[in-house]
């Protein structure tokens, strides 16, 4: 019996794949097909596959022509397969021409010429585009606007900012002028704009991907929800981290029991870039300690923990009483506590620690950018270490959440609603002084 192996993503299933697939099967007795994980996906860089490894895998089980499907989980695995298997061919469309040659030793190498004119990138592309207003003062609209060119589907419309340092195609005059000319909008403004400007685009039926907090109250945070629901659009926060491969890794390891049952978390992450506006008091478009990075370190606190915690403690150190440029927030559980220290004013080691009856997960810093993590034990030798790669900083994996959030009509489950008003809650808190003690 001839065994004959192919691999692909098979993303938008159509009939290029299904010819590539029916010469495959005609090269022998027993065709294999190998259907790349979404995590080996985004390390190659397809990072906008429209549907689910399980939509894929069914999708190529419904044509009939693979006598077994395997998953494509890592670099080098093909190696692995062919030996694992008992490979007699090793198929692959002619546009991998040469790439695969190494594989010769192995195995026969055969290239098959593709169907002309027809691609899975061509089939997102030819979706509509969203086009994509992005407001906002800080600098990071330009990342944001220079990560859109990583994802099909997204074009963007233009911005609306006062900050001339801004560079991002088409600058508008006006909110409302931004808003006739997008389909959806990434909020980066101040957080105090954040509610009316949040309203105003849902109920002009245009979706947002707001910079978390999307308000400074629990209250607002469901109002703009519920108002998202009944206007048929789509409402995310941008946490980047929440959508980064190693984040959601770490938090599946956590919650499965790797390191036993969960005691105490401790997040922190600080900076000094805007120091020279804080002694200035220049405040309009500065986000204080607890606005900026409040959001990121309650994330994986309230992700493990939930959000039902007994009480908290707000501790902050204020500059003219206005801005904190240091916040500590102490939450405590039945059975667990967790710590989070965020500044603007202060620099701290920016790490993650989760500590569990069994072994701890350790984040170095800047743990918000996680790439990688680690989980110790009482004995060294069974540590074990976890390696992702990270591009854009996690932006563009969020904008293609963003993305298929929209086209697929449906909310996705990177931040909960829960989590998304607990987080407006505690800032809430923050600003009404409630559970808050201001050091001299």
């Amino acid at each position: 019996m001839i065994k004959v192996i192919t691999y692909g993503t098979y993303d938008l299933l159509h009939y290029g794949h299904i010819k590539l697939l029916e010469r495959a099967k005609a090269l022998g007795d027993y065709l294999i097909v190998g259907v790349t994980a979404d995590d080996f996906d985004k390390s190659r860089g397809k990072i906008n596959v429209q549907q689910s490894l399980m939509e894929r895998i069914d999708a190529v089980r419904a044509t009939g022509i693979a006598d077994e499907i395997i998953i494509e989980e890592y670099e080098g695995q093909k190696i692995d397969d062919i030996q694992r298997l008992g490979i007699d061919i090793f198929t692959v469309g002619s546009d991998w021409r040469g790439k695969f040659d190494y594989l010769n030793e192995y195995c026969k190498v055969v290239y098959l010429d593709r169907t002309e004119g027809i691609s899975s990138s061509e089939i997102r592309s030819e979706r509509k585009k969203i086009k994509l207003g992005i407001v906002g003062e800080q600098v990071l609209a330009e990342k944001v606007a220079n990560e859109c060119n990583y994802v099909n589907g997204i074009e963007v419309s233009g911005v609306y900012t006062t900050n001339t340092d801004i560079k991002i195609g088409k600058k508008f005059d006006t909110f409302d002028e931004l808003l006739d000319c997008s389909d959806a909008l990434y909020i980066i403004s101040h957080p105090t704009l954040h509610f009316e400007q949040i309203k105003k685009a849902i109920e002009l039926k245009k979706h947002v991907l707001c910079e978390a907090p999307i308000s400074l109250s629990k209250e607002q945070s469901r109002k703009l929800h519920q108002l998202s629901e009944i206007n048929g659009c789509i409402l995310m926060d941008a946490l980047k981290t929440a959508y980064s491969t190693a984040y959601s890794r770490m938090l599946l390891l956590a919650k499965g029991g790797k390191i036993g049952k969960i005691i105490s978390i401790d997040a922190t992450a600080t900076s000094l870039r805007d120091i020279d506006m804080i002694s200035k008091n220049n405040f309009s478009n500065t986000w204080n300690s607890i606005s900026a990075w409040g959001p990121t370190a309650m994330l994986p606190i309230f992700q493990i923990l939930g959000t039902e915690y007994k009480e908290k403690r707000i501790i902050s150190k204020m500059f003219n009483n206005e801005f904190d440029i240091f916040t500590k927030i102490d939450f405590i559980y039945d059975d667990s506590v967790a710590t989070l220290k965020v500044g603007k004013g202060v620099k701290s080691e920016g790490e993650l620690i989760i500590s569990g009856t069994r072994g701890y997960i350790y984040v170095p810093a800047p743990w918000w950018k996680t790439d990688y993590f680690e989980i110790r034990y009482e004995n060294p030798n069974d540590n074990k270490r976890y390696f992702y790669q990270l591009d854009g900083e996690g932006i563009r994996y969020e904008l293609v959440a963003f993305l298929n959030a929209i086209q697929n009509k449906h909310y996705p489950t990177y931040i909960s609603r829960d989590v998304s008003d607990a987080i407006c809650e505690v800032i809430e808190d923050f600003y009404t002084k409630n559970d808050f003690i201001e050091l001299t």
